[in-house]
């Protein structure tokens, strides 16, 4: 290779080493082909002009514009003059497509979608730094500056990526800028002739002294070069590594049965943010378990202990090997219900990170790796690099189940508990304290002041919850909050844990995953918009305990809750009334009578007493006829339940007028109509194959079903129309339902019939997805049926 192309060509080399760290940050490489073809050109011109005019600003500027063309054609070539030139038009594109890539890398997680405006900034900024080493090493001919812009390019990449692979990324960075500074060296001492090398011993075959050797200032050159990335490689690996993700392990690990190294966590508030205004739900883990237990699984991953008055941090703490069994959780004690759980989970190959999501609290842990044990919040760390990518693990953990009662009876916290987990500086603003004696005014314990915060954040305070609020920061930050009422589950959480230390309950706030969601296959998936975070209360007897005040996500704990809700669903029929000192109704009434017949006065009259005076002959060949009649009955009947339940489902949520279950006209009624056709509307979706997801958001799902389903005209405005009327309902401060949302979830649906095949249409009519809620109905109440009895006989324990 001539020495007037040696240099611009180590240039360029060194420029696409030093980009390598950036692959990490895209889930493709394919713009690092096309960064290496727009480099390539654009150094080609410099070498073009430097042969052409010996003014060193005129080849950058030949460079820089060759640079604009080629980013004009691949990424404006529609608005650009001709094709070519970047008129105004194209470069409104270009701030189009920056502007969404800074916004595109505040939303995506890593790796990110290559995007085209993602695209833009990475070729873009290679270019750049291209051109920036390329006039500094070969038009000007001062190569060790050009470290700089390089340092800059690959600091861009380590810092952002996540692994164990920088080393990697290091040595070829590091291994390009010494190319180019032998070649750089190398061109120097070609201008001064030849050079003569060290005095050696001749080889065989009589040669003469010194041939075959280098000449001694570029051995000397090399052998610096070496040394110098030899030490670069060797002193990292010796001194403390810090990794990335939301724990971060510091300090060196202890051997093997020793403790040793420390722990800490970075505010989880932009990474948790992201995940949850990512446009698409990807999945994250997957588990099996009894579905008994996956109403109200969190995933924990670690627990924020430390309140600085405007953010929750985990506090250093020490790190031990990882015990088994794990330690009995702090608190509980042997007369709460602790069901045991077991679990099996497999995290995606893109799920890559230092902490290992698990529920509260957990007993044991299989699994394979390096992984360290923090024992205040019972949180597994990986060690030396160690992730959760790939990975496959088990848990067996307890699923605690206090009574309201225990809760309410619990004592006093142990002293040095107390202290720690009631702490809040005195930067904290007095309206949250103030709030929070208002909100609990009339409360007669820590458990009953607990639910009233909650049920004001989640039901009763006018809260809305928006992912879009900026987070913000400072002692402030949370006062806002209070008074503009919107945020995500990092505020509310946040807030609601320092409002019960002001109380003197300890506290402290749980970051990980909501109840993903159940599979056909039995599995549950859980995906990056179930990131949650939720606060966990001290109670003495049960330990560290979960509520959820953040409305419309998660689910709030069962001991929480009131035995009768204040509204009842629209979908199921009216509970049995309660006995009061109301007058007995008459002997005639019969009380085995469903309530929905007994309102309509469908009952039939008792008929035990004509029974009685037939007399008894004949008895058990009626009783044998009756038997097979049912059993008949039984086969004729059972196959066709699902058809029948969502006929009836559907008439009673469509059904005109005044509401059903509550038999008012008025805005609450209305309200109570547009939850159920809304209801009626994921339902019908989910006959047709089209499964509902509760993390989206009401206009969300609809644009997903009209998408899915291909729904286009009446069908699809239709969805609009009746997501908006939801949204009204479920977060306006005073709502207003409007348009009529039975005959647009009508309309969706025969817009899902219509796109549906014969095949599809069949299933949708004969066994419908959606009366799967018939079997979880059943274990709900089985579920309730059984909680109460065991209370009524003071049942309970472990």
């Amino acid at each position: 290779m001539s020495g007037s192309l040696r240099l611009p060509v180590c240039a360029t080399v060194a420029t696409l080493t030093a980009s390598c760290a950036m692959l990490p940050l895209i889930d493709r490489s394919t713009w690092l082909v096309q960064a290496a073809l727009l480099l390539a050109v654009q150094s080609a011109a410099g070498a073009v002009a430097r042969r052409l005019t010996p003014r060193r600003w005129l080849t950058v500027a030949v460079q820089a514009l060759t640079g604009l063309l080629l980013l004009t054609v691949v990424f404006a070539r529609s608005r650009a003059v001709g094709g070519l030139l970047p008129g105004p038009d194209a470069l409104q594109e270009f701030g189009r497509l920056l502007q969404e890539g800074l916004d595109d890398v505040g939303r995506y997680a890593i790796p990110a979608p290559a995007t085209p405006a993602i695209r833009l900034l990475l070729v873009g900024g290679v270019l750049l730094v291209g051109l920036a080493v390329d006039a500094v090493a070969v038009t000007f001919r001062a190569a060790a500056p050009a470290g700089l812009p390089l340092l800059a390019l690959y600091s861009v990449g380590a810092g952002l990526a996540e692994g164990g692979s920088d080393r990697l990324w290091f040595l070829a960075a590091a291994a390009g800028y010494l190319l180019l500074l032998l070649a750089e060296s190398r061109d120097r001492l070609a201008q001064w002739g030849r050079v003569f090398g060290a005095p050696g011993r001749p080889p065989a075959g009589g040669s003469a002294p010194g041939a075959g050797l280098a000449p001694a200032p570029v051995r000397t050159g090399r052998r610096i070069g070496a040394l110098a990335l030899g030490l670069s490689l060797a002193i990292p690996a010796v001194l403390p590594s810090i990794d990335g993700g939301l724990l971060q392990p510091r300090g060196k690990a202890a051997g093997p049965g020793r403790d040793g190294g420390t722990i800490s966590a970075v505010n989880p508030l932009v990474s948790l943010q992201n995940s949850l205004n990512q446009p698409e739900n990807r999945e994250l883990l997957r588990y099996r378990t009894s579905p008994a237990a996956t109403g109200d699984l969190y995933l924990r991953i670690v627990a924020l202990d430390h309140f600085d008055g405007s953010s929750w941090r985990a506090s250093e703490r020490r790190i031990t090997d990882v015990p088994l069994p794990l330690p009995a959780p702090v608190g509980l004690a042997p007369g709460v219900r602790a069901d045991p759980v077991a679990l099996a989970v497999s995290a995606a190959e893109g799920y890559g990170q230092n902490y290992l999501p698990m529920p509260y609290p957990a007993d044991t842990v299989r699994l394979t790796g390096r992984w360290r044990y923090e024992p205040e919040g019972r949180t597994l760390v990986g060690d030396h690099g160690q992730t959760t990518r790939g990975l496959s693990y088990e848990v067996s953990s307890l699923r605690v189940q206090p009574t309201a009662a225990q809760l309410a009876a619990a004592p006093a916290p142990p002293e040095q508990l107390l202290r720690e987990y009631t702490r809040v500086p005195q930067t904290l603003p007095k309206v949250v304290a103030t709030t929070a004696r208002k909100v609990t005014a009339g409360a007669a314990n820590a458990y009953e002041q607990a639910v009233k915060l909650q049920d004001w954040f989640s039901v009763n305070g006018g809260f809305q919850y928006d992912t879009e609020v900026r987070s913000g920061s400072g002692p402030d930050a949370m006062a806002r909050f209070l008074e503009e009422k919107r945020g995500f589950c990092i505020h509310f959480s946040f807030s609601m844990a320092a409002m019960a230390r002001t109380l003197g309950i300890p506290a402290r706030v749980a970051v990980g995953f909501a109840p993903g969601t159940p599979q056909t296959d039995g599995s549950v998936s859980v995906g990056s918009k179930d990131a949650h975070a939720w606060p966990e209360l001290y109670f003495e007897g049960a330990g560290w305990t979960r509520f959820e005040p953040t409305p419309s996500r998660g689910t709030p704990p069962e001991y929480t809750v009131a035995p009768s809700p204040a509204l009842p669903d629209p979908e199921d029929p009216a509970p049995p009334p309660r006995r009061s000192a109301a007058p007995v109704p008459a002997p005639a009434d019969r009380t085995d009578c469903p309530p929905q017949l007994k309102k309509d006065g469908g009952c039939p009259r008792p008929v035990q007493e004509e029974a009685s005076a037939g007399g008894g002959a004949g008895g058990p060949s009626w009783t044998l006829l009756a038997g097979i009649t049912a059993a008949a009955l039984a086969a004729l009947v059972l196959p066709v339940l699902p058809l029948l339940w969502r006929v009836r489902t559907r008439a009673r949520r469509l059904r005109p007028g005044p509401d059903a279950g509550t038999g008012r006209a008025g805005p609450g009624g209305a309200e109570t109509r547009t939850l159920a056709a809304w209801r009626e509307l994921t339902d019908s979706a989910w006959d047709y194959g089209i499964p509902p997801d509760e993390s989206l958001t009401p206009r969300t799902a609809a644009d997903r079903i009209v998408r899915a389903a291909a729904l286009e005209g009446p069908p699809a405005a239709a969805a609009g129309r009746l997501a908006t009327a939801v949204e009204q309902v479920l977060y306006a401060p005073a709502p207003r339902p409007t348009g009529e949302p039975a005959a647009d979830a009508e309309t969706v649906r025969a817009g899902l019939r219509a796109s549906a095949g014969r095949r599809a249409r069949l299933r949708a009519l004969l066994a419908p997805r959606s009366a799967a809620r018939i079997a979880w109905h059943l274990a709900h109440r089985w579920s309730h049926t059984t909680s109460r009895l065991r209370r009524r006989t003071g049942g309970g324990g472990r």
